[in-house]
Order: C-alpha cells, then structure tokens, then sequence
C-alpha cells in the first residue's frame, strides 16, 4: 500500500511537497482507512485545484518513475532521462523523489535525485522487524554503501550499473531478492491513467482474455448498480472500418501492420436493443473503459490513479466509484484509488475525510505549485465543505478577472 511520497524540483513542484495516504487520529468514517502495522492507511483520496495548479503533474511524475524504472535495465549509457526540472531557476538542481510505501506488512523508503544526465543519489530502506534496514544507499554518482553481509555480492551487481541507470532495476535484474518486493511494487503494483485511447486499448485486451468470465460479471453488475441500462455485451475482433482508414494519413497507415484487427463492442439493453459502443454517450464508453482497472485494482491490491475521475461521469457515478474502495465489503484488500477531479459533489464529510481531501494552488508570479490537505484547515464536522471551496476559503480556485473586456472595440 502507497503510505507517502514527496517530490521537489519537478515539472511545477519547485519546492518540496509530500503527498499522504496516513489518516490522521480522527475516529469519523472509519470504514475509509486500513489499520496496518499500527498505520492508520487511508484508501482513497482526491486533488483539487484549478486548472494548471499541478494537479496533473502529480501524476504525471509518478508515470514518468514508473516509467523510467521499468526501462531503466533497456537504457543505452548515453541517453537522457525524462525528468524535467522547474523552470526558472538560477542554478539548475536536481529533482527529487521518495516514497513510503508496505509490501507483505513491511515498510520500505524509496528515494533519488537526479536530473537527464545523472543518478547523483539513490537509496532503499526496509522495516523487516520495525527497525530500520539499510538495503542500499548510492551516492557521489557512482558510490554505493551497503551492509556488510550483502556488499560482496552487490559490489559485483554495481560495476554493472551506469549513471543514468537505477540501481534498484539493475539489483533486481539480476535476482537480487532484497530488491525485488520494492521493484515490483513501484513497476506493477500503481496503474496511472491520462490518455483515454490508450485505456480503452488496454481495457479491451483485458475483456478479450476474460476465460473465467469473472471480469464480465462483475462489470455487468457495476452497470447494473450504476444504472446504465445494460445487461450484456460482446467483444469481437473485426476489420479496421473503412471511415476510420479514410480518415488516416498515409504514414499512419503504413505503421499499421497488415490484417490488423480492431475492437468492436455490442451492447445489449433492456428490450433486446443492441448499440454500438462509439454509439454510446461518452461517459458510458469511459466507464466501459474504467471498469476493467477497477476490478484488477480491487481484486489485487493495486494503487489506481486517475487523472480527471470527473470526466463526463455523472457525480453519482464518481461518487459510487469512491465509495466502492471505501466500502469494506467490497474492497476486501484495501486497493486504493488516488484522483484529481473538478467535481466539488464529493467534496463532502460523509463521503470523504479531510485528511482525504487535498488541494494544489500555483503561484502566478513563480509557477511554483504548492500542495497540501484540507487537514491543515480547522474545519467544523458540519461545515459545508464545497460552498467552502467555492468561496476560495481553501485557496485552489481560481481567480476571474470580470473586469478585463473579451471583445475588441472598434
């Protein structure tokens, strides 16, 4: 489970935030958090801001991480790594990240610094019996401590490393078994999501290969309770559509490799009625998209990330979402969802904590965005939280000038 991450000095981030998953000693809705390890876990939570505070590139960092440590054993020696910097500054440094996060009820810090060019600084720690372990910790570029038990075989492991490579991939390719809970962790266990074709292509692959017949019942039945009026469908493989080719350039169709397939989905309605899904509203076809990452995230224990839950959803349907991974009769592992949203429906204390509740405010003069929770806030039990956020009594909204003239004047 995601405890806490912080970064700084990355996209709009110039000075360090921390973004937490650790409820606080509040005893309301205690269904919404887990207790492990003595950790009060929160399982979900969600960002608001204006537009371009840094919502998004919260996430868009931890993809890119994600990212770049999944491919970092494939890196060729010279090439950059896509980390970008705050803009503006004098003296250019490098970013910085780390997380928290518990694997098999045991905690682990992962950290780094770094900019294109080089790893100047990474470390891991684990908590095997509640004290501190130290795993491996890189510095100087090409530095490494180790324990004494463990150095003669990672030295080896190192000289393999090279600056723009992370250790904790290179460790773990090469079987190092103290690695790999923390590697899996960070490259399999957090789904995030910006691109909606990106997601409907992989939200297809996995209905193709649902043989147990367990991701259609329960995505029939999420359906069913979200009132969509649906109670089949079926996906088939059939030739690109011609209106689809037409619209194509000819490079694009020269990438496309020969008899490619597309993904055709029918739905079924009450009444035997039969639609098409690109003839669906576009929220039911990002909905039909969603489900699959749900139901993996809930059934897996997985950390579900999405940018902009809001989009074209109904705020019942955002809310029935949300209240899905609170729900401990159907989140039985304690999966938990992150989102940014601009749907100030769920901005509400029956539904989520404040210690759930975050916000991101740029500064306009800087471009530094900063980051914080509704916790901060002395905020009464009853009060109304999104008049509250609409008011501006929390910051993070943003501020329109009535009084500039749109049109030109003759």
């Amino acid at each position: 489970m995601l405890l806490e991450f912080s970064v700084a000095n990355w996209y709009s981030f110039k000075d360090k935030v921390t973004f937490s998953m650790l409820a606080s000693s509040s005893q309301i809705l205690e269904e919404n958090f887990v207790v492990k390890n003595n950790y009060r876990i929160l399982k979900s939570a969600a960002i608001y801001g204006a537009n371009a505070s840094g919502k998004s590139n919260l996430f868009k960092i931890l993809a890119g991480i994600i990212l770049m440590l999944r491919q970092s054993n494939n890196v060729d020696i010279n090439a950059k790594l896509p980390i970008k910097q705050f803009k503006g500054q004098k003296e250019m440094k490098p970013s910085e990240f780390e997380i928290r996060f518990m694997v098999d009820n045991i905690n682990y810090i992962y950290g780094f610094k770094a900019d294109i060019n080089v790893i100047y600084e990474e470390y891991l720690y684990y908590y095997p019996k509640g004290r501190e372990t130290k795993i491996f910790y890189r510095h100087d570029i090409d530095k490494y401590d180790f324990t004494v038990r463990e150095e003669r075989h990672l030295k080896d492991i190192a000289l393999k490393n090279s600056q723009n490579k992370f250790f904790l991939a290179t460790a773990t390719n090469w079987n190092y078994e103290k690695t790999k809970p923390a590697y899996d962790f960070l490259t399999q266990a957090i789904d995030v999501f910006f691109d909606l074709e990106e997601l409907k292509s992989n939200a297809f692959k996995m209905y193709e290969n649902d043989n147990d017949g367990k991701l259609k019942e329960f995505a029939l039945a999420f359906l069913k309770a979200a009132d969509f009026n649906i109670v089949d469908y079926e996906i088939t493989k059939v030739d690109i559509p011609n209106k689809i080719l037409l619209s194509m350039s000819e490079l694009v169709k020269i990438k496309i490799p020969e008899n490619q397939k597309a993904y055709q989905v029918i739905f079924k309605h009450n009444g035997n009625l039969k639609i098409d899904l690109a003839e669906e509203s576009f929220g039911t076809q990002i909905i039909f998209a969603f489900i699959p990452f749900i139901a993996e995230a809930i059934q897996n224990q997985k950390i579900l990330i999405i940018d902009e839950l809001n989009r074209s959803l109904h705020p019942y349907l955002s809310r029935y979402i949300v209240q899905m991974f609170n729900d401990n009769s159907v989140n039985l592992k304690a999966s938990q969802l992150i989102f940014n949203t601009n749907d100030t429906n769920l901005l509400d204390l029956d539904i989520l904590r404040r210690d759930q509740i975050w916000f991101t405010e740029k500064n306009n003069e800087t471009g530094n965005s900063d980051l914080y929770s509704l916790n901060d806030f002395s905020v009464r039990s009853k009060e109304n939280i999104e008049k509250g956020y609409m008011l501006g009594r929390y910051g993070a909204v943003p501020f329109i000038n009535n009084d500039i003239n749109l049109w030109f004047e003759e």
